[in-house]
């Protein structure tokens, strides 16, 4: 069969133990991005099958009917929001989709972020290249109020991580999170806004929806102490247009980490949160690492041996039997 894995940024797909499975298939790999839809029928002309990572693929309505030979996307992961669903039913084409959810790996680098951001270790690093030695003062963790908007399964282990480092956890979000958040010890703010207002460090874990777009505006952000962290690894679009590099340029909060951006991959060195120096942006690091990607992509080529053998797939689309 003809495959193509698109959006291998890493370079390293064919490096995982699992790629085995399919590597006896004519495999085609790219690693940027397609620019149009041109670009990608390009790329897919020929493909039986798909796989789509993560949120980086995207295949709207205009590419799937161009693509007579394709008969199957495979998802990296269980979800996106960038695969027209109804194209691909109305041309007989299975989405199959991952199982799993490894919270593990984004938690990890959420806490990371907070460590790096409020002890400016990336900041002194880059310093101490330029030759200074040292040139700021950090904010300690210990004592501080950690705030958790979504006390999901990435969210409980941020918390954890904080109460472990002697923070003050601070929860807001769905009923479910303030349960959550009661059932274990941690404190449940009023609102939203005590919970910006309240905050030395301020994690984001919404899930994004209609509902939770743009669910942190400008006043939100402007409620924020001048010292303190806005940490968000979870969807760039949480966040209004605009508002967070308004705020980081205005002071209030005095700092922002974030792993996640409206439009990925950010290969302009322009971009302007890039350029505020109280910003620290890392490529969309949450979920890319070896065990999360052995994980994740094991389930997306066992599916294409299921497909091989003409076995049940996971789909995400069943409606598609039908036809």
């Amino acid at each position: 069969m003809n495959i193509v894995i698109s959006d291998d940024y890493q370079d390293i797909i064919d490096q995982l133990v699992c790629f085995s499975a399919i590597a006896h298939h004519n495999v085609t790999r790219y690693q940027k991005p397609a620019r149009s839809d041109d670009e990608m029928v390009a790329r897919y002309k020929d493909a039986e099958v798909i796989v789509a990572v993560r949120e980086r693929t995207e295949l709207p309505r205009t590419v799937i009917e161009r693509l007579p030979n394709l008969k199957l996307i495979t998802l990296v992961g269980r979800t996106t929001r960038k695969i027209d669903y109804g194209a691909c039913n109305e041309n007989s084409i299975r989405v199959a989709t991952g199982k799993s959810n490894s919270p593990s790996s984004p938690a990890e680098l959420t806490v990371a972020l907070i460590l790096a951001s409020r002890r400016h270790i990336a900041l002194e690093a880059e310093a101490m290249r330029r030759g200074d030695w040292p040139s700021t003062l950090s904010h300690r963790l210990r004592g501080s109020t950690l705030g958790i908007f979504g006390l999901g399964a990435i969210g409980a282990l941020v918390a954890e991580a904080g109460r472990g480092l002697g923070m003050e956890v601070l929860v807001w979000g769905r009923e479910g999170s303030m349960q959550r958040a009661a059932a274990a010890g941690y404190a449940v703010a009023g609102g939203q806004n005590e919970l910006f207002e309240t905050s030395d460090v301020l994690s984001l874990h919404v899930r994004l929806n209609p509902e939770t777009r743009g669910i942190v505006g400008a006043a939100d952000l402007a409620r924020m102490k001048p010292a303190a962290l806005l940490v968000n690894t979870s969807r760039a679009e949480l966040i209004e247009p605009g508002a967070l590099v308004a705020a980081l340029q205005a002071g209030r909060p005095g700092f922002a980490a974030t792993d996640v951006y409206e439009e990925e991959p950010i290969e302009d060195a322009n971009h302007p949160l890039l350029a505020l120096p109280n910003a620290l942006c890392v490529p969309h690091l949450g979920w890319t690492e070896w065990d999360n990607f052995e994980l994740y992509f094991t389930e997306a080529f066992e599916q294409i041996v299921a497909y091989e053998k003409g076995e049940p797939l996971r789909l995400a689309n069943p409606e598609v039997l039908e036809k």
